[in-house]
């Protein structure tokens, strides 16, 4: 009969630890008094510590109390004893057993996988309730829905047109004027080509190629004037493309002074040649067998600088409208033409190389250098003139003068007399702001702000508006009947003193 196993004897919870230092083939580091029971041996090789582990464990507790780690981190005795075989009755549930042979993990964790995709975020993406469509809202109508809009009267862009379609949009009268300016080049060049080192010479070709350049502008605001972009206000160009006639302008005036330094270069140059025991590089134009035309001979390349002139003059008017932006007052006395400074300066220039050959005064070093000054300093003042006129017409501004005391018969009235005569009508009491801007060629604006008098009804007040606006149209817009073309457009304020 096989003896009755007996219970383990009670023992006082001093652990020993063995040390690796140890004699590594000792498996006995407990020493009892029951040595020779083999069911008890067993119970201590399957316990890390020497109390029992069921005593200890607590299925309420987040980690166990024993110790859970693996036995071979302790000692090589522990981790072949542990190893032992047998059944083992008394294994506590916290021993999870590895698969991978590692170390038992004490927590009841799961594999997870997380997704490797990018994450969306949620921008601009408005989350919860929206307070417009709750019940709040629609009692209190705290959002309520815009009104409809009516439709712009303005359009945001109109389409500009191709070279293809300006050309399909000439009429015969413009293609005349275009070949007309073809012609007029041609004429330019044949100037700059015939001066042989004439100084005078090469100034007219200055003139006659700027002269060109104002023709083609004309012909070009004729033909885009055919399409709608051109006068219509639209949202991204507010006045058309009419300031672009500005802009191209404002080009030629730079054109000019430029070619007043160019002229004024070659003039020190052509004076300082052959000075100082230096060889002339070419040779001189002006001597008797080498002159560009005899004495008693016609310039004819000078006469057709007078044709051209005359011609884009009155057929095409290629400087009407920037010599209007000049107000040279001191020509205009003289004929339409002649009132005209660009023309003046060409005709006067072409009419005298065309004189003094049929005179038979020769044209000396001198007598050219001198001629050509007098033309690079008058290119140098009209150009920048006609830079400062259009660039404060680019810059939004008026450029009229501001005249003192009462406009006369032939003074130019400015800004200041045009004040001071709204401010002597009765029913104004004081001026309060004033500004006056030029569009372009054809478009000046004003706006001002009047104190008016108390007790001025509406008829009244729209009798002021009236006066005011055909005063300064008449005073600053060349009047009317005296075929001006620049239109005032007058923007009133008015408010009875101390409401502004």
């Amino acid at each position: 009969m096989a003896p009755k196993a007996r219970p383990p004897p009670p023992i006082s919870v001093t652990p020993t630890i063995q040390t690796p230092d140890e004699d590594a083939h000792d498996h006995h580091y407990h020493q009892y008094p029951f040595e020779g029971d083999d069911s008890y041996s067993a119970y201590e090789r399957n316990s890390l510590l020497t109390p029992t582990r069921d005593a200890f464990y607590d299925p309420n507790r987040l980690s166990p109390v024993a110790p859970t780690f693996q036995s071979n981190l302790l000692s090589p005795s522990m981790a072949s004893s542990s190893g032992g075989g047998g059944p083992n009755e008394n294994t506590s549930p916290i021993d999870i057993p590895n698969s991978n042979g590692g170390a038992p993990n004490p927590f009841n964790f799961q594999t997870q996988i997380i997704s490797t995709s990018p994450v969306k975020p949620n921008v601009g993406q408005r989350r919860g309730h929206k307070y417009k469509h709750s019940s709040i809202s629609a009692q209190h109508q705290i959002f309520q829905e815009p009104p409809p809009r009516p439709p712009l009267a303005l359009p945001r862009d109109l389409p500009i047109p191709t070279v293809k379609e300006a050309w399909k949009s000439m009429s015969k009268d413009q293609r005349r004027r275009l070949y007309w300016c073809i012609c007029h080049l041609l004429i330019a060049v044949v100037v700059f080509l015939t001066a042989h080192g004439s100084l005078a010479m090469t100034a007219l070709s200055h003139l006659v190629f700027f002269d060109v350049g104002s023709a083609l502008i004309c012909v070009a605001v004729e033909v885009l004037g055919n399409f709608e972009v051109w006068k219509r206000s639209s949202i991204r160009h507010p006045f058309g493309l009419e300031r672009a006639e500005v802009l191209a302008g404002f080009a030629l005036s730079i054109f000019l002074i430029f070619g007043g330094f160019d002229l004024v270069s070659h003039n020190i140059k052509h004076v300082l040649e052959g000075k100082g025991g230096h060889a002339a590089h070419h040779p001189d134009p002006h001597d008797e067998g080498d002159a560009r035309v005899q004495a008693g001979g016609l310039d004819m390349a000078s006469l057709a600088a007078i044709l051209a002139t005359l011609v884009s003059a009155y057929g095409l008017r290629n400087h009407a409208r920037i010599s209007k932006v000049m107000r040279v007052s001191y020509l205009a006395s003289l004929p339409s033409v002649l009132s005209n400074p660009f023309h003046f300066l060409t005709l006067s220039t072409s009419a005298l190389m065309v004189l003094l050959p049929l005179l038979s005064i020769p044209i000396n070093v001198m007598l050219d250098s001198a001629i050509c000054g007098l033309v690079a300093m008058a290119m140098f003042a009209l150009g920048i003139r006609l830079a400062i006129a259009q660039g404060l017409m680019l810059l939004m501004s008026y450029g009229g003068r501001s005249g003192s005391g009462s406009p006369g018969k032939n003074k130019e009235v400015g800004v200041a007399d045009v004040v001071r005569e709204i401010e002597a009508e009765p029913s104004v009491e004081k001026v309060e702001e004033a500004q006056f801007w030029q569009v372009h060629y054809g478009l000046c604006m004003a706006n001002l702000k009047l104190s008016v008098a108390r007790g001025c009804d509406d008829a009244t007040l729209s009798k002021l508006r009236t006066r005011i606006s055909n005063l300064i149209q008449n005073r600053l817009g060349e009047g009317y009947g005296k075929g001006g073309s620049l239109r005032w457009e007058v923007s009133l304020q008015m408010a009875t003193a101390g409401r502004f």
